[in-house]
């Protein structure tokens, strides 16, 4: 027996002398499958107790890792109440990334449920306490310092805005940016485009977000919010794209790699930028079904005049 082949019997006899031991090693070591299939387990009750809470948490930390399976089992207990309690908003999320990454069962489910609402699923967020932190601004800026300042018609908008920005994980300060940016805080507001409200939504981005009625004060900062959200988390918490995206698209900022030569825009960016001067802010994975290229539109940011 060359050395080889008696290193190779060796080998096996010792696995073969580990039994389970080795086995359960070997299924540790395949990682993200050994996590998914243990959710599975879990949730049909296969092997082990059966246990959907515990399901629900192996297929968060597996959809946080970015494992397609994991995304639509996690959209399917949403929907279908197990482990925990009903929500379509937040399966039509995680179907929305699985369908988005090419999952064809995970797109169908997403037209029975009409769409992607923005809604996030709380385990895909950082625990309270951190979100607290991490969206203080710097300087400790102070709402009310802010709101005190505004005349007495646009001071319970922008106290709205302010108070709907934690619930969607945005600084109040950029909030309120935003809004006196796009509306100057009048829920009456209406643009040449049509954009309408505090947080000047059109009608399709309205409907994205699950908006039912534009012209709802509330409603209509929810939307805007929601939006908002979604561009932090596809522009991987860089500012100047997320805001500069909110004035002319994604599409555009995606097609020109950074801020678009638009003036409005430029001025835009610059407004909203005097006002919330920081060149990132954190952001929730889950919160947009895709990437931009930010790797490719970085380099573009200093000829753009976005580097904060």
């Amino acid at each position: 027996m060359t050395a080889r082949r008696l290193l190779s019997f060796c080998l096996g006899m010792a696995l073969l002398a580990a039994g389970p031991a080795a086995s359960h090693e070997r299924s540790l070591a395949a990682g993200k499958s050994s996590q998914l299939d243990l959710a599975r387990a879990f949730e049909h009750g296969e092997g082990v107790d059966r246990d959907p809470s515990r399901a629900r948490e192996l297929y968060c930390a597996e959809a946080r890792s970015g494992n397609v399976e994991a995304m639509h089992a996690l959209g399917w207990m949403y929907a279908n109440g197990r482990g925990g309690p009903r929500d379509d908003g937040i399966a039509g999320t995680l179907f929305a990334m699985a369908a988005f990454r090419g999952h064809v069962q995970a797109g169908n489910m997403l037209r029975l449920l009409g769409g992607h609402r923005g809604a996030v699923p709380e385990c895909l967020l950082p625990p309270p306490a951190e979100r607290k932190r991490q969206f203080a601004d710097p300087d400790e800026w102070r709402v009310d310092d802010y709101v005190v300042r505004l005349n007495a018609m646009q001071r319970p908008h922008a106290l709205l805005v302010a108070r709907l920005a934690g619930e969607y994980g945005i600084a109040p300060r950029l909030a309120l940016a935003i809004a006196r940016a796009e509306s100057d805080f009048d829920p009456a507001a209406v643009s040449v485009r049509n954009a309408v409200g505090l947080m000047q939504l059109m009608a399709d981005t309205a409907e994205r977000f699950g908006v039912a009625d534009i012209h709802d004060p509330e409603q209509n900062v929810r939307g805007g919010l929601a939006y908002l959200r979604w561009l932090l988390a596809y522009y991987r918490g860089r500012v100047a794209l997320a805001v500069a995206a909110y004035n002319a698209g994604e599409g555009a900022v995606d097609r020109y790699r950074g801020v678009p030569p638009y003036p409005e825009t430029r001025r835009y960016v610059d407004k909203v930028g005097s006002r919330y001067p920081f060149a990132h802010h954190p952001y929730a994975e889950a919160a947009a079904l895709g990437r931009s290229p930010v790797s490719v539109i970085e380099p573009a940011l200093a000829a753009a005049g976005d580097a904060r």
